[in-house]
């Protein structure tokens, strides 16, 4: 069973499970069974050596209680009765030891497997997430339930589970031990056990609700933490590392809390537990003491007794220990499956159509009365009406004020979004019904904030086509302007960029992005700001290579700057969501509008510096 099958099973069971979680139950651990299903022979493996385990531990007393009744009598056959017992004893041990050991390796492994298989499932699932997921969920939280979660359940599958058996196994054992003893004092002691199990329960509800909430408040701190140490520069910036340290100072003291009213309810329920479960089998032995001394009950058959009620009494308060860890875990579970029941409104369409082979000349793109919003302000139009049509090979220009909509149409021609109505085409289909990869495929983009990964200047390029030789790569950086650069680096192309690109500035980031753009050639290219970030020199380098770039490929650009745009084929000016002039640049200076003012100011600026 692959990861995503099994994401996809967890995934549809999850809204039910949740339901049921609310309910206080413990069920939501079932929907673990599908990361379980593929690995039975294991299990198999592990519970012949559970069941031969406990058939030993059984088996002891037994032996006890023949070596009291029958090798204290005196004599050369009692002692020979001893040296038997004793040995069968040893026998005993070695076979305990042996099942123990193969019941270790195979639930510890099958936990490290299962615990890797869920991190894995739920880490495809969230990376097919569209940006709105983003939006609202901090990535430290996502983090928090793929480490943190995952290590309790981890616990219950490599180690709780096992234990749960084990001394389900020996509870049940050595109750039917304990009524073949003395079924009397069995009775006994059985209707205390009743008595004394019901208020551990009632309160192991509590412990429950409290472990969920402690999970909740480590996430947050992971969450806040995650935030600012990726905002470090700003938060230096403002002189806020106090304020921040203060802030996740009181988080961590909140998770603490939070942390201390569970530990103290899991001491309560196992003092509790200790003192209920142990009170009622002193009281039972005192019975059975006064049994012995009346001569209804032979001194092994007591010692027998007091060995099995110690199994049964051990058993439950291993139970009580094992009972807290799977709280623990339902609660770990029930937070992964609210991440894994999330459903990206961004799908593949399916049966998805193909697009129509590569024009020599780049893709055609074209917009019909497109109307969106972004989720997190549904009463606000980012784009409203939309009509535009751009042909194979034109270079695009699309400029105006901040807040315009010019990033929401590249999201869009992504499909991060899908607009509440009209439709966008690309070669004359409908990006909806293509598969998110063949459209996304076909796009390259140069984002305005460059995205640089904590690998060498080789990998980092290769980002944009994963199959791509030394060579590509190098003639890709070469068209950027990235080449020389990254030769001067210590290790060349081999050298590590350090987290977010901090070794380099942010305008051999941005040729970077560049070349990893060009290197998977697409058919459509998409430049946010792609020379904002650069000096003059660099940007001339750059603007040239892009120049030759967009031959043979359909471009557009989103830019600020004029100077960068004024040889496009045809410039579109947004406001409001809106397509309020078109044209090249010498007619939209003539008309004397919205570029013509943007122009003004920004020539002006130049001049002025100059």
């Amino acid at each position: 069973m692959t990861n995503s099958t099994t994401a996809s099973t967890m995934s549809a069971a999850a809204p039910t499970t949740t339901r049921e979680l609310k309910k206080g139950s413990l069920a939501t651990l079932r929907e673990l069974l599908p990361f379980l299903a593929p690995y039975k022979r294991r299990f198999a493996i592990a519970g012949i050596a559970l069941l031969v385990a406990a058939g030993a531990t059984l088996a002891i007393p037994a032996a006890f209680k023949q070596m009291i009744d029958l090798g204290f009598g005196g004599g050369a056959r009692s002692i020979q009765h001893v040296d038997l017992v004793f040995l069968a004893l040893f026998g005993l041990a070695t076979v305990l030891a042996l099942a123990t050991a193969a019941r270790f390796y195979s639930v510890s492994w099958l936990g490290e497997r299962v615990t890797a298989d869920i991190r894995a499932a739920v880490y495809n699932h969230v990376v097919t997430q569209s940006p709105e997921f983003f939006e609202t969920t901090q990535t430290g939280e996502v983090l928090s339930r793929i480490t943190t979660d995952t290590t309790l359940i981890q616990s219950v599958v490599g180690t709780s589970i096992s234990m749960a058996l084990r001394n389900m196994l020996l509870f049940i054992g050595g109750l039917v031990m304990l009524f073949v003893t003395s079924p009397k004092l069995s009775a006994i002691i059985i209707g205390l056990l009743i008595l004394t199990v019901l208020p551990i329960v009632m309160f192991g509800r509590r412990v429950r609700k409290l472990s969920r909430d402690s999970q909740d408040r480590v996430a947050d701190a992971s969450a806040m933490a995650g935030e600012i140490l990726n905002a470090m520069p700003t938060v230096q910036a403002f002189t806020h590392e106090k304020i921040e340290s203060q802030r996740f100072g009181g988080s961590v003291e909140g998770a603490f809390q939070t942390a201390m009213n569970r530990i103290r309810a899991r001491a309560v329920l196992t003092m509790l537990a200790i003192v209920l479960v142990f009170g009622a089998i002193v009281f039972v032995l005192w019975l059975g003491a006064h049994a012995v001394l009346s001569g209804e009950m032979t001194g092994g058959d007591l010692g027998q007794f007091i060995l099995y009620a110690s199994i049964v009494a051990g058993a439950i308060g291993a139970l009580s220990e094992v009972m807290g860890e799977a709280q623990r875990a339902a609660g770990a579970t029930e937070r992964l499956l609210e991440l894994m029941s999330v459903k990206s409104k961004i799908q593949s369409p399916a049966v998805a159509l193909p697009l129509p082979p590569r024009a020599a000349n780049g893709a055609a793109l074209s917009l019909s009365d497109v109307v969106f919003s972004y989720p997190s302000r549904p009463e606000t139009h980012a784009l409203s009406h939309l009509a535009l049509d751009i042909k194979p090979g034109e270079t695009v220009a699309v400029v105006g004020p901040s807040g315009a909509g010019k990033t929401t149409l590249f999201q869009l021609f992504l499909r991060f979004y899908d607009p509440q109505s009209g439709s966008i085409k690309l070669d004359g289909v409908d990006i909806t019904q293509l598969d998110l990869h063949t459209l996304r495929g076909a796009i390259g983009i140069v984002p305005q904030d460059t995205v640089i990964f904590s690998a060498n200047a080789m990998e980092n390029i290769r980002y944009g086509r994963a199959d791509a030789t030394d060579e590509e790569v190098i003639a890709a950086a070469k068209l950027a302007a990235a080449h020389e650069f990254i030769e001067r680096l210590p290790q060349g192309y081999q050298s590590f960029l350090g987290e977010r690109g901090v070794r380099l500035s942010g305008g051999q980031r941005q040729r970077i992005a560049i070349a990893r753009a060009l290197l998977k050639n697409p058919p459509l290219l998409l430049l946010d700001e792609a020379t904002s970030a650069l000096d003059a020199e660099s940007e001339r380098l750059v603007q040239k290579a892009l120049e030759a770039a967009m031959v043979g490929r359909t471009t557009v650009i989103i830019a600020h700057r004029l100077a960068t745009v004024q040889r496009a084929d045809r410039i579109i000016v947004m406001e409001d969501g809106k397509i309020v002039e078109t044209g090249t640049h010498a007619s939209l200076v003539a008309l004397g509008g919205i570029y013509a003012n943007l122009a003004a100011l920004q020539f002006h600026n130049v001049h002025v510096e100059h």
